[in-house]
């Protein structure tokens, strides 16, 4: 059983013998509680290759004040969700769930020591209300892999913020603490200054601490751990019979990051190749797929349409741009993006259908639900429920789901590129969103040129999914192409959306006859069913209808010739 709380806290590092500051009187802050002291005595785990840190991930095991498992995800500035399990002497296993998109397999080991002799504050409102919680950390860390280090210590301050309280106070009480010689930390956790201020290779260099912790003039620790993981998981990656060739592709993908910088993680547009157009894309969409993982084990919500479009996006790219990727090495792993969305969209499916119907039913008047309507509803719904959630996490859990985070891994560190690839980008990148468009074009005047029916539902499904393919595609084009690839990419979602009312509509008027003949089977009425689906069939229509004057706005030239083909 694990706990989940959205932690929001600053940090900062405090000179040798300051002491907290006063911030009674401050944004609202009446009173401040001193809480005495406690001892917190914390080993925090990573693999060989640091690959949590690697993510700003720090997984813990803390004794003395606070104790348990704990694990925490960075979310954005100041804010981390914090995963707490009860103190045990083995990770729990829904812990290393979580992180096991990152760890695929992988032990985790101690990595450091950190025993904190923390000073607590709590700040309240005139009514008694806690605010926030201020705390003085003096901070003993050694390093305990790959060899035991000496230890080294410093003093930090944080300020976190009550459940639910307002960032703005963090803002509001900045001042007061920097006046007081706090400055912010150069390191977003005590474990990742632990890593630089214990790197062996920097020690004795007359560097001060925030200087080893944001590696001025050297790469520090927390980029390391990144090149390791990625040459981990890279090498893991390899079919049998080609582990050579895969682990010197992604050795020399790794040597090209390198060369750039961390500073260059996104292309500039002015000076890229349409290899780095399409390479940024697909990187960022395999990394969205791999942080999404936790959110999905806890069931945040939205987390698994999410993850499902993060695996259709890459995809699509890596058809779209065949002219940048090799499609022989990327229709295997496409295949297997194809695979996991259908995993993830077992439920997902069936409770938009279901959502659907039961928004229709409840337009209709009272007097016209004849029977017991919603209960029949609902009979159906929970009979075709897949048990997703342990499908899901069963999906997440095996080899096959491993398997392919390893080969997105290595597709990216050592991409198979074309020629097309180092060619500069507006000579490929246009032209493959319009090679998209034209598809799109000529399903859409073949729907409107076919008579009402099946033949024609069938046609627009496609073209819905071949507006989507477009949309992606002008995604990609975005970083290069700029507004107007956004706009185009608008266009095409306009369509999208209205084909996918219209093919919801399909799918809506089949479970509708299917509850129509339940019913009548049970003895019921079906005549609400039946109202339904006519509404719906109604509704199809007017998509329809409307189809022609949105193509018509959609297709104009104009917004073609803005893509700058």
């Amino acid at each position: 059983m694990v706990d989940v709380t959205r932690e929001i806290e600053r940090k900062y590092e405090a000179t040798d013998g300051g002491g907290l500051p006063d911030l009674a009187g401050v944004a609202g802050v009446a009173g401040v509680t001193d809480q005495g002291v406690v001892t917190l005595d914390a080993t925090y785990y990573d693999t060989p290759g640091r690959r949590l840190a690697a993510d700003g991930i720090t997984l813990r095991r803390r004794t003395g004040g606070d104790e348990g498992w704990h694990l925490k995800l960075p979310v954005g500035p100041d804010a981390r969700d914090e995963i707490r399990a009860p103190l045990s002497d083995a990770l729990p296993a829904g812990l290393a769930g979580l992180v096991r998109s990152r760890t695929r397999g992988a032990e985790l080991s101690p990595l450091v020591h950190l025993l904190s002799e923390r000073t607590v504050r709590r700040l309240v409102d005139a009514d008694g209300a806690l605010l926030a919680v201020l705390s003085a950390d003096r901070v003993t860390a050694r390093r305990l892999a790959p060899e035991p280090g000496e230890p080294v210590r410093w003093t930090e301050v944080e300020v976190e913020l009550a459940p639910g309280g307002d960032p703005a106070l963090l803002d509001a009480l900045e001042p007061r603490l920097t006046d007081a010689g706090l400055r912010r930390s150069a390191t977003p956790s005590k474990l990742a200054r632990a890593l630089a201020e214990t790197d062996p290779d920097r020690r004795g260099e007359g560097a001060t601490g925030a200087e080893r912790a944001t590696g001025a003039g050297k790469p520090t620790e927390t980029e390391k751990p990144a090149k390791a993981a990625k040459a981990e998981k890279a090498g893991k990656a390899a079919k049998p019979g080609k582990s050579a060739k895969a682990g010197k592709a992604a050795k020399e993908g790794r040597d090209k990051r390198d060369k750039r910088g961390k500073q260059d993680k996104r292309v500039k547009p002015k000076k890229a190749t349409a290899g780095d157009i399409v390479l940024d894309y697909a990187r960022r969409q395999a990394a969205e797929i791999v942080a999404l993982d936790p959110a999905v084990r806890l069931e945040t919500p939205d987390s698994v349409h999410r993850m499902r479009v993060a695996t259709r996006r890459l995809r699509s790219a890596f058809r779209s741009y065949r002219e940048v990727l090799d499609r022989a090495v990327t229709d295997p792993v496409g295949d297997e993006l194809k695979w996991l969305a259908a995993e993830l969209g077992v439920d997902r499916d069936h409770e938009v259908l279901t959502a659907r119907l039961g928004e229709r039913l409840g337009e209709v008047p009272v007097e016209l639900r004849l029977g017991p309507v919603a209960a029949r509803l609902r009979i159906w719904s929970q009979a075709r429920r897949g048990g997703s959630r342990e499908r899901v996490l069963g999906v997440l859990d095996g080899e096959r789901y491993l398997a392919l985070l390893n080969a997105l891994d290595a597709l990216v560190a050592g991409p198979p590129l074309r020629p097309a690839a180092a060619r500069p980008w507006a000579e490929v990148i246009p032209r493959a969103v319009l090679r998209d468009y034209d598809r799109l074009s000529g399903r859409v005047e073949a729907a409107l040129a076919t008579p009402a029916g099946p033949g024609r539902d069938a046609l627009l499904h496609e073209a819905r999914k071949d507006a989507k393919r477009a949309r992606y595609a002008a995604e990609v084009a975005r970083p290069a192409v700029g507004e107007p690839a956004k706009a185009f990419a608008g266009l095409m979602a306009r369509v999208q959306d209205l084909l996918g009312d219209h093919q919801d509509s399909v799918v809506a008027r089949k479970a509708l006859r299917e509850l129509a003949v339940q019913a009548h089977g049970a003895g019921e009425s079906a005549f609400t069913f039946g109202l339904l689906l006519g509404r719906e069939e109604a509704r199809a229509a007017a998509r329809e209808r409307e189809l022609p004057g949105l193509w018509a706005e959609v297709s104009r030239e104009e917004h073609r010739a803005a893509l700058g083909a």
